[in-house]
């Protein structure tokens, strides 16, 4: 039987919430704390164990595909005139920069105080630190990623695609209709070319302490990641794509995509990727970090959004679990928090840096940090977010809470 004598296959309805997905951030900022005790215990040393704790790091590539897939669904569902979602129309700006800075801001600005008031290693911070943490600038002046706040160079990122998107979107908008197919392939190509940044960034005349390739260009690929996914999703949705055709079934096949996932972290922890920790890093071993880092999150990501579509069983019980779907929502101040909690966990405890104890620091700095994370949803994130909504006259509900809760860095 051919494709045309085929039945067709209806597109699937659009979807807004996928509750996996909150279980998957929950996976990624705990992979992020994993990463970090791992090197502030030594445990990056451990023969083969080392290796796979130190590249704990590439959970940032998963928040940064993440990001890149809820942000940019709204215009990719106008792009092929999906008229099956509510939001398919691309997010006013005002009203989507007043929803990220509400979501980051606030909850961010709290740490950063506490830290430089309060954390000894980061107290008596210039006026400089102070000003470069609280505005999310510390990847662009030297010398201002402060103790306990260091892992927000991430944030400094992700703030920075938040700026970007809506130019993207507005460089695409001609692309759609009956062109809209072709938004895929350029996507992908500008992903390809921003693998070239490391060389670009060589050219750069910066102040001692600046490294650009922590700058968005760098991580233009993880953040494809997820806008690829979400133009699949919208063509799926309008009767673009089949969702019996080949290269859906391919991305959406679990145990396939899990076998592709342990083979690029795999390969993610040896010397071709680079060292893990803060050791220096080649032009190659750059490029090959960003590319395994965009084919491991890719290959975790699209079965989870894309399983549902293909076969309506699916279900993912452990990241749809209560108790994940929780740590989901803390996921943010998780991830905030985490190093402020670890550096108490060793003065706290009497437990020397770099000595060893991984395992104990682990589960101190876990427990501690779920419990201020959980205040911090409790009493900032969720009451700004639901007065926000108030203001807007909109009610939160679940729905709104997937997307206000798009992503975290």
């Amino acid at each position: 039987m051919t494709d045309s004598q085929r039945s067709p296959v209806p597109p699937p309805p659009a979807r807004r919430f996928y509750p996996q997905l909150e279980g998957l951030r929950a996976v990624a900022s705990l992979g992020v704390l994993t990463t970090h005790v791992a090197f502030q215990t030594a445990a990056t040393t451990w023969p083969v164990v080392g290796e796979v704790l130190g590249r704990l790091d590439l959970a940032v590539a998963l928040f940064f595909a993440l990001s890149g897939f809820l942000l940019w669904r709204p215009y990719a569902s106008a792009a092929r005139g999906d008229r099956t979602r509510a939001d398919a129309q691309p997010p006013n700006v005002r009203r989507y920069l007043r929803h990220r800075f509400v979501r980051i801001w606030p909850a961010y600005a709290l740490v950063v105080v506490v830290v430089l008031l309060l954390l000894p290693q980061a107290r008596g911070a210039s006026a400089t630190v102070w000003l470069a943490n609280l505005t999310l600038t510390q990847v662009f002046v030297p010398l201002t990623l402060a103790p306990g706040l260091t892992q927000m160079w991430s944030l400094s990122v992700e703030v920075a695609f938040y700026l970007l998107l809506p130019l993207i979107g507005l460089a695409l908008r001609k692309v759609c209709g009956a062109r809209a197919h072709r938004r895929i392939p350029i996507i992908i190509a500008v992903a390809v070319v921003s693998l070239g940044w490391t060389w670009v960034t060589r050219l750069m005349v910066l102040p001692a302490g600046v490294e650009a390739r922590n700058w968005v260009p760098g991580y233009l690929s993880w953040f494809a990641v997820g806008l690829v996914l979400a133009e699949v999703m919208a063509a799926l949705s309008a009767g673009a794509i089949s969702t019996g055709s080949q290269a859906v079934r391919i991305a959406a096949n679990r145990p396939l995509m899990f076998a592709v996932f342990v083979a690029a972290y795999a390969l993610a922890c040896t010397p071709i990727a680079g060292p893990v920790g803060l050791g220096d890093m080649t032009h190659m071993t750059y490029l090959v970090k960003m590319l395994l880092g965009a084919i491991a999150s890719a290959a975790v990501l699209a079965p989870l959004v894309l399983a549902p579509v293909t076969d309506e069983r699916a279900r993912f019980r452990f990241l749809d679990s209560r108790p994940m779907n929780a740590l989901g929502r803390w996921s943010y101040g998780i991830f905030i928090w985490h190093l402020a909690v670890l550096s108490v966990v060793f003065g706290l405890f009497g437990i020397p840096m770099f000595s060893g104890h991984f395992w104990q620091v682990w589960l101190l700095t876990v427990v501690l940090t779920v419990a201020v994370s959980a205040a911090s949803y409790a009493f900032v994130e969720e009451p700004l977010r639901a007065a926000l909504k108030r203001s807007e006259g909109k009610i939160p509900d679940q729905t709104a809470t997937a997307t206000a809760t798009s992503a975290n860095a």
